[in-house]
């Protein structure tokens, strides 16, 4: 019987160490993209439907309006109002910055050029957005 390289088993460790590496990495994939899928199906307002508008109000600067839609998702369900941010003077797309659940009606009023409030909600646009499922 011959005795085994030690650089044999060197690269047979070596080997077994880059394919455990490689076997880790599966799940630990298979779980981010499980986490994706969830928050983009269930949490992500960039697809949230939107179907009878409300109203529309423009920013006292004429900077920003914010539409309101209401949403019905059927008979078993309450309606849903969603508020729609749109850029007037940059070529943005619009951004879904206020969702809540149980509403009918949207009362929209501007405090300043980036503060609006919806319904009782104030946010401070374009970063802040309130979405019931989170709040």
């Amino acid at each position: 019987m011959k005795p085994i390289n030690t650089d044999t088993e060197e690269e047979i460790k070596k080997a077994k160490r880059r394919a455990l590496a490689v076997l880790a990495l599966f799940p630990l994939s298979f779980l981010t993209l499980l986490a994706y899928g969830i928050y983009w199906g269930f949490f992500d307002m960039s697809h949230l439907p939107k179907q009878e508008l409300l109203t529309a109000v423009d920013s006292p600067d004429g900077a920003y309006t914010v539409k309101a839609y209401l949403c019905n998702a059927g008979a078993t369900t309450a309606y849903a109002v969603l508020g729609e941010l749109h850029f007037n003077k940059v070529n943005k797309k619009p951004k879904n910055i206020y969702w809540n659940y149980r509403e009918e009606h949207a009362k929209i009023e501007w405090i300043d050029p980036d503060t609006v409030v919806i319904n009782g909600q104030r946010l401070k646009v374009p970063g802040q957005s309130y979405d019931y499922r989170k709040n």
